[in-house]
């Protein structure tokens, strides 16, 4: 019995250029937990909530601004399937280098939208490169 295996063209980790190692290796790195009811994939911009502090996929637009789902807080590291359960999660917080054409965007989401999240991801050190 042979196996097919099919390259989708993405691997966990692939939208890094370069992070901080620290003694842990894991300076630019955080854990955390990816909300039930999302399906996480690595390089996926994440916000955090403020009623709870969980990760959730973030949105184009807020529906309500207080949430924090339209603000971009991480990057996500490994791919969940949270969407029955929360899931714990390895995420980019800080002092890191990403790749924007690998980055995974929430659908539809305005120039404007993207310019103010690429803002508050270089607040946080994560620095999104376009070239």
């Amino acid at each position: 019995m042979s196996t097919v295996l099919t390259d989708i063209g993405r691997r966990e980790g692939g939208y890094i250029i370069s992070e901080a190692g620290g003694a842990t290796g894991m300076r630019s790195r955080d854990r955390g937990t990816l909300k039930a009811g999302a399906v996480g994939l690595s390089g996926m911009v994440l916000a955090q909530l403020t009623a709870d502090k969980k990760l959730v996929p973030m949105a184009a637009t807020a529906a309500d601004p207080d949430t924090g789902s339209a603000t971009a807080y991480a990057v996500l590291f490994t791919s969940a399937d949270a969407s029955t359960a929360d899931q714990p999660v390895v995420f980019h917080a800080r002092d890191c280098e990403v790749n924007d054409r690998e980055l995974v965007w929430p659908a539809g989401i305005s120039a404007p939208n993207k310019a103010a999240a690429i803002t508050a991801l270089a607040a946080k050190g994560i620095i999104v490169r376009t070239k």
